[in-house]
């Protein structure tokens, strides 16, 4: 079995198992919920982990060149060993060289933008779980509640910032960073795609005015090549005339001379 064929039969499964990782881990943090059914969700989260370690070994194993795959993967391996990166998975069946292969550019633009969207919001949300599970027990948290956590990371990913609710907790504070550099490359995304649209949008405009002298000189030229061959055809067709009035205008230039 090769990698491609693995990949081809565990993605979706993998897509699966981080839904139930995502709805298992909100359940647990949202509503905490009694002994017997947090021991379940606890379960649910530890059996994704295992599907999860098991994919990256497997893909590890079957890799043509170990160390290299281990190097250019670093996600995967973030996959498994910090849980709240799990959720990440359910973007992974559209990856953006997926997203932008065999598009137009205003097609490329628009599912750019439309997964840069849905990475911002999963992004979002699961720090946001992370968050609060960190803090809402902690001693002088501000960030007790989902809203308040969602309100937070929001306002974190988009730069804004405005500083009513900040974690205090290490482990919080770790996941602030992480949604900050997330920001920016959100951010950056959406920058390069307003720019690709501006550039293209002057390109167009630009080629608008310039056509319309392009065509005349276009036709211009059209019309004396079609002379010239007239010209041509003529002098093909009776080359005694030719020779008659180049005679005619050599005894011009001779009489002028004298």
């Amino acid at each position: 079995m090769t990698q491609e064929t693995w990949r081809k039969y565990s993605e979706w499964p993998l897509v699966g198992a981080a839904f139930l990782f995502l709805a298992a881990y909100s359940i647990l943090v949202i509503y905490e919920p009694p002994a017997p059914y947090a021991a379940i969700l606890n379960w649910v989260m530890w059996l994704t982990w295992i599907v999860f370690g098991l994919d990256y070994l497997v893909k590890l194993a079957l890799a043509p060149h170990r160390g290299r795959w281990f190097v250019r993967h670093p996600m995967d391996l973030l996959m498994v060993v910090v849980p709240v990166a799990r959720p990440l998975r359910l973007l992974r069946p559209f990856t953006l060289r997926q997203v932008m292969a065999r598009s137009p550019g205003l097609a490329i633009r628009t599912r750019v933008m439309a997964y840069v969207i849905a990475s911002a919001l999963i992004l979002i949300y699961t720090v946001a779980l992370s968050v609060l599970s960190s803090e809402k027990s902690a001693p002088n948290a501000n960030i007790t509640t989902m809203g308040d956590s969602l309100w937070w990371a929001t306002v974190t990913i988009t730069t804004i910032g405005y500083g009513d609710y900040y974690p205090v907790t290490v482990p919080g504070r770790w996941a602030a960073a992480a949604l900050m550099v997330g920001g920016f490359a959100v951010l950056s995304m959406v920058t390069a795609a307003v720019s690709s649209w501006l550039v293209e949008s002057v390109s167009a405009a630009t080629a608008a005015r310039i056509k319309p002298s392009e065509v005349s000189t276009s036709e211009e030229l059209a019309r004396l090549t079609a002379q010239i061959e007239q010209l041509h055809a003529r002098l093909a067709a009776n080359p005694e005339a030719a020779h008659d009035d180049d005679g005619r205008h050599g005894g011009m230039q001779d009489g002028a001379a004298r």
